[in-house]
């Protein structure tokens, strides 16, 4: 492997969303990652055929019965050698496995152990099921979003399970790799959602306190309560989006729309923002979305076309970059951030769990004949 996360280990304990995420991120920067499936793997999350679960790409794996003791000592044994380990199971199960923070730090002292859960490893709704709507509702987050009038809006699932999730355990487990080499001690990663999201929110709780953000979806500067930073449906149906915060920005904006600014009033006074909005949006239902954008989005009007996933892929400034690349026929995500000098390599696809892929995957923890070993007692296939 290359990429500045070269020669970190990091054991996963398979599961659904947040982990995969994290620890493709990682292993996306060069980390060596295992992921430790299930000999007979639960359904979990939206079942489809592994090469379309790009989560689980540039790993391997390797299925254990982990009801088996034998088996736990196998993980006991890849954790010797990790850096880090991630786990997204309810508080106390990996505790019942044998593989909770205790054995797995007496086994690897500098080890960060790193738990992803939605409500953390404590309070009321720590052992609760629950999804990233019901972690964004608790938060507040998702009552801020959406239309004025209209239920809330569901954001995918990218500000919860994967921002507040994926991203905070990613910094958590560096944040404790570094400091491990510090001090040669490991410590426990409790990277709860509810606490992420809340991370990320920061701003408007601060906007809020300061009374320059008022409750109530799409009421205010940034929620499309404004209309200088909305999306406006075209003539053909499809849509342009426009966020010209700053005056001159929208200045620029109102220009090449040939509206006079100073028919809509002053650009931040709430009164004005309806019937302002109403002028925009007749404006653009006169021209096409992409006659818009040929005319807006290079300029400083702070305008770009509304593209669908398919479309996105073939615009021009994410194909200059290289933003997308294609993986065993699917166009994905290229790993993220960029790095100028310990480069990643392009990603593999997700390999099935096989004789030849288990082996390959082990290389990288236990010698051959220790593999030949685990595999004459029936421990892995």
């Amino acid at each position: 492997m290359t990429g500045p996360l070269a020669g970190i280990k990091i054991v996963e304990l398979a599961g659904i969303g947040p982990g995969p995420m994290c620890a493709m991120l990682l292993a996306d920067l060069g980390a060596t990652v295992i992921r430790v499936d299930r000999k007979q793997p639960a359904k979990l999350g939206i079942e489809r055929p592994l090469k379309y679960n790009t989560l689980l790409r540039n790993r391997g794996s390797v299925a254990l019965d982990l009801k088996d003791r034998a088996a736990v000592d196998v993980v006991l044994g890849l954790v010797e050698q990790a850096d880090a380990l991630i786990e997204g199971f309810r508080p106390g199960v990996m505790e019942r496995l044998g593989l909770g923070p205790e054995p797995c730090l007496q086994r690897n002292p500098r080890l960060a152990y790193g738990r992803l859960t939605g409500w953390g490893q404590h309070g009321p709704l720590a052992q609760a099921a629950g999804h990233d709507i019901n972690y964004l509702a608790l938060t507040g987050i998702l009552d801020a979003i959406g239309r004025e009038g209209q239920p809330p809006t569901m954001p995918l699932n990218f500000v919860g399970d994967y921002a507040g999730g994926s991203l905070y355990m990613a910094v958590g487990l560096l944040a404790a790799i570094l400091e491990a080499r510090r001090s040669g001690q490991g410590q426990v990663v409790d990277a709860a959602i509810v606490d992420g999201a809340t991370h990320l929110a920061s701003t408007f709780h601060g906007m809020l306190a300061g009374g320059l953000w008022q409750p109530g979806r799409g009421t205010n500067v940034s929620d499309g309560g404004s209309h200088f930073y909305d999306c406006y449906e075209c003539a053909d149906g499809r849509w342009i989006a426009v966020g010209p915060i700053e005056a001159k920005f929208f200045g620029e904006l109102l220009q090449r729309l040939d509206i006079d600014a100073t028919s809509l009033g002053p650009q931040l006074s709430r009164e004005h923002w309806k019937a302002a909005k109403a002028v925009l949006a007749a404006r653009f239902k006169t021209r096409s979305r992409d006659e818009w954008a040929n005319l807006l989005q290079h300029t400083d009007a702070c305008a770009s076309p509304v593209l669908t996933f398919a479309e996105a892929p073939q615009h021009p400034h994410l194909r200059a970059r290289g933003t997308f690349v294609e993986i065993d026929g699917i166009l994905q995500a290229a790993p993220a951030p960029r790095f100028s000098r310990t480069v990643p390599p392009t990603p593999t696809p997700p390999l099935a769990t096989t004789p030849e892929n288990t082996d390959r995957t082990l290389s990288a923890w236990f010698a051959a004949d220790k593999i030949a070993t685990l595999r004459r007692a029936a421990l892995i296939e």
